[in-house]
């Protein structure tokens, strides 16, 4: 059970000081943050969703352990993918 930030991560440390297990760190190598796997879980026992997560400003940079996205395209806006064009256009027109 384990949580994942991808290379879309832009290292803004927003989910570092969140994190109650500590377990959000700034790899060299990768040029972004990672999570120890071993330190992870999942928030479960402190919050009710992951925390890291909850304030990432980035969609979709934070996987779960099936590699799926917790904080999908939308979860900041709450406008859904399939309608974000529209929304766009009728903000650009104003």
């Amino acid at each position: 059970m384990t949580l994942a930030i991808v290379d879309s991560c832009v290292s803004c440390w927003a989910c570092v000081d969140v994190c109650p297990s500590d377990a959000i760190y700034l790899s060299e190598q990768e040029k972004h943050f990672i999570i120890d796997a071993k330190k992870c879980t999942e928030c479960e026992g402190d919050y009710a969703n992951p925390q890291c997560a909850s304030i990432c400003p980035i969609e979709e940079t934070i996987l779960d352990s099936s590699g799926v996205a917790i904080n999908p395209a939308g979860s900041l806006t709450g406008i859904p993918p399939d309608r974000m064009a529209e929304v766009m256009c009728e903000i650009q027109s104003r």
